[in-house]
């Protein structure tokens, strides 16, 4: 199967290269740079030199790819995917699209939150390709629009409880947030050069931050209604990781050890969720490198609040990892293929 990575020399692009180089039977024929247009890919990337046939490619402008590849992984910034979708889709490719172009259902609430959109017969058609919500979906789907990554780890915090009706909506739904650095790409920025980062912690987008309508339509589609979510992002001071704590009131006195049933039996099937239990917190080191979110849940009985600690690698789960599942889904591999990776740790 031939792939292109649309955006490529990016970090999740970068991670989508790494994890697309060993799959037997698929290679990695085209990749993209607006910028590095031109050079070979490993002059760029030198991390990558003698992987798989990475010396032998050349980063070409993302213009005139229909038919380069059968599927697409667009890793490049917003914006810039749903000015080829269409007609990469009629060429005959499936794509998975890592930015926000399609993950929001109503072109309206797009446009509120982004920017008019180009191809607004093409929302209709995409599907939120987080696998323990859209299996199914997913399989039959030729447009994916990958989860971002603050929205996968709340998500998965929250949904087995939600999915169950469990949850009082009398109260808001909270989530607060960390993220590592890589979380805003790789364009040069003051605020996250080094000497602002390092030994530094700060809370930003306090209010309005562009994942939460994201957010809330899943956490509406899984509720039945509409909720109310207040999303609250930090910036700490590491590569790679997200870590979100979600706080959930349960609408009736529960069990600790029910919760963990509720938790344990809604992700049964699902190979890169693993749950930790009850009263175990994770850590972002420990998924670090691979497509896992962990999840330790917390029943607060005083508060009646259900608090639950999520976290994953914001470049892997919560970009090229998850992307990488979503192709496998799609192409009728394993969820899992090639994706069995064990923690980069320390």
């Amino acid at each position: 199967m031939r792939l292109g990575v649309i955006g490529a020399t990016g970090y999740a692009g970068q991670e989508l290269l790494r994890l697309l180089a060993w799959r037997p039977g698929d290679e990695v024929v085209l990749a993209t740079s607006r910028r590095e247009a031109g050079q070979p890919l490993t002059s760029v990337l030198p991390a990558l030199a003698g992987v798989a046939n990475y010396d032998d490619l050349i980063l070409e402008e993302p213009v005139n790819l229909a038919g380069k590849a059968d599927v697409f992984l667009l890793a490049a910034q917003h914006g810039a995917a749903m000015g080829i979708a269409s007609e990469l889709i009629k060429g005959g490719a499936k794509l998975v699209d890592l930015s926000a172009d399609f993950r929001l259902r109503d072109p309206a609430l797009f446009e509120k939150w982004y920017q008019p959109h180009e191809a607004p017969d093409l929302l209709a058609r995409a599907v939120y390709g987080l696998p323990e919500l859209y299996r199914s979906q997913i399989a039959k789907a030729d447009l994916v629009a990958n989860p971002g990554c603050y929205p996968t780890s709340i998500i998965l915090a929250m949904a087995p409880l939600l999915a169950a009706g469990l949850v009082d909506f009398s109260q808001v739904l909270v989530a607060d947030s960390k993220s590592g650095v890589t979380g805003a790409g790789r364009e040069a920025n003051l605020s996250n050069s080094f000497c602002e980062v390092s030994d530094n912690f700060r809370a930003y987008k306090v209010v309005g931050h562009r994942h939460t309508p994201e957010i809330v339509q899943e956490l509406s589609a899984l509720a039945g209604r509409e909720v109310k979510l207040a999303f609250t992002p930090h910036l700490a001071p590491i590569n790679r990781g997200i870590l979100s704590t979600a706080y959930l009131r349960l609408l009736k006195d529960m069990s600790a050890e029910n919760v963990w049933k509720i938790y344990r039996e809604y992700y049964e099937k699902a190979p890169f969720v693993r749950l930790l239990g009850l009263s175990r917190a994770p850590e972002t080191a420990n998924v670090r490198g691979t497509n896992l979110c962990e999840l330790g849940l917390f029943l607060d009985r005083d508060s009646s609040l259900l608090k639950v600690v999520s976290v994953i690698d914001n470049l892997c789960r919560g970009a090229a990892g998850q992307a990488v599942a979503n192709l496998n889904i799609m192409t009728g591999k394993p969820e899992d293929y090639a994706l069995k990776m064990s923690p980069l740790r320390p």
